[in-house]
């Protein structure tokens, strides 16, 4: 499967990061299928990132997925739906929550059994 992901350039506590479409099994910086831009955190707003739209819609319409930063950043810029997307990531935190919550009952239970 390809994924479309960062993998991390720059030096220490200034990242610069490339948007690739990789293979799934490559590690981050690893061997890329095709360079879709640049994402740079620390320059200004207007100045953050370059996206090659054309080529991230056509990945995706071939079954690229994309890493959750990387959908935040296309949701952001309506390369992908929005709304759809967050959903998604409402679901995501609801469930993280029910899971943190059964978690800690389930560590309350052994703590009363071991008195």
């Amino acid at each position: 499967m390809v994924r479309i992901r960062l993998s991390r350039l720059g030096r220490p506590h200034r990242p610069f990061y490339r948007i690739n479409a990789v293979d799934s099994r490559v590690k981050r910086d690893g061997a890329v299928l095709e360079n879709l831009g640049w994402y740079d955190p620390c320059a200004e707003k207007t100045k953050q990132f370059e996206l090659n739209s054309e080529r991230i819609k056509h990945w995706l319409e071939h079954g690229a997925q994309p890493s959750e930063t990387l959908m935040d950043l296309f949701a952001k810029h309506n390369l992908v739906d929005a709304a759809a997307w967050g959903k998604t990531m409402e679901k995501r935190i609801e469930a993280k929550k029910k899971a943190s919550a059964a978690k800690a009952a389930a560590g309350a239970d052994k703590k009363d059994t071991k008195k």
